[in-house]
């Protein structure tokens, strides 16, 4: 250890009322858990409020009905809604505040979408005459290739209400980093059950696989940077679409 870092970590040590070599006792007292429960109807309709505000696209859908969400929303020439969907089955919200009730009239069709390799084959079933690609650490795709492809779906491994955001932690069906990054449209497939309310829960989670690289989307990618015009699409999807699976 150097010794700039031994003074750093000896003063806040000191600071805290500690002595070495035993670590100090670090208070936390923020809140760590939010009032409501993971997946309920409060912690969902924030977690809507927050990504429509961030200019997504929410759908609420339950499994059986998620292949279909995807040939609407990725499969050229797709219709704009359906209307045989159930009441479940409808966009929640999306960055145009339409009416619940039909899906964006924006729609992305895509002649090509990666997945990880993890991903259920049973989702992306649907898209018939769309090439779809597998990527995986043992096999990935070269950042060329990726450039190449319109459209990732990927699964997510928790997502926090009072935020807007959804964490990827390289699990099987969320796959490399790249692939959400590269490709201009991310359709992100988010079970109920994995909102909770605050970061606190979320990192909680997280903390059970320390050693996965960690994504933290919330919106689209968008910048302001220069001359505080909004650009979309410079450091990720321009278009993302949240799938919450009940």
């Amino acid at each position: 250890m150097s010794d700039a870092r031994t003074e750093m970590l000896s003063r806040i040590r000191t600071a805290l009322g500690g002595s070495a070599p035993e670590p100090a006792a670090v208070p936390r007292v923020y809140r760590s858990v939010g009032e409501h429960g993971a997946g309920s109807d409060a912690v969902l309709e924030l977690l809507v409020d927050r990504l429509v505000d961030y200019k997504a696209h929410v759908h609420r859908v339950s499994a059986a009905e998620l292949p279909a969400l995807l040939a609407d929303l990725l499969l050229p020439g797709a219709p704009e809604a359906d209307p045989g969907r159930s009441a479940e089955g409808q966009v929640v919200g999306s960055s145009d505040y339409r009416s619940p009730d039909i899906l964006p009239t924006t729609r992305e069709a895509a002649r090509s979408v990666v997945v990880p390799s993890g991903i259920d084959g049973a989702w992306v079933a649907g898209l018939a005459g769309v090439e779809v690609f597998r990527d995986s650490r043992e096999a990935p795709l070269s950042a060329v290739e990726l450039d190449g492809i319109d459209a990732v779906v990927t699964g997510a491994r928790v997502a926090v209400a009072e935020t807007g955001t959804i964490v990827l932690d390289g699990a099987p069906d969320q796959g490399r980093r790249a692939i959400s990054l590269v490709p201009d449209v991310h359709v992100c497939v988010v079970r109920t059950d994995q909102v909770v309310q605050t970061v606190p829960e979320a990192v909680r989670l997280l903390d059970a696989d320390p050693g996965r690289p960690l994504t933290w989307i919330s919106g689209p990618s968008a910048t302001s940077d220069i001359e505080l015009d909004r650009v979309e699409g410079v450091h990720g999807p321009r278009t993302l679409h949240v799938a919450l699976v009940s």
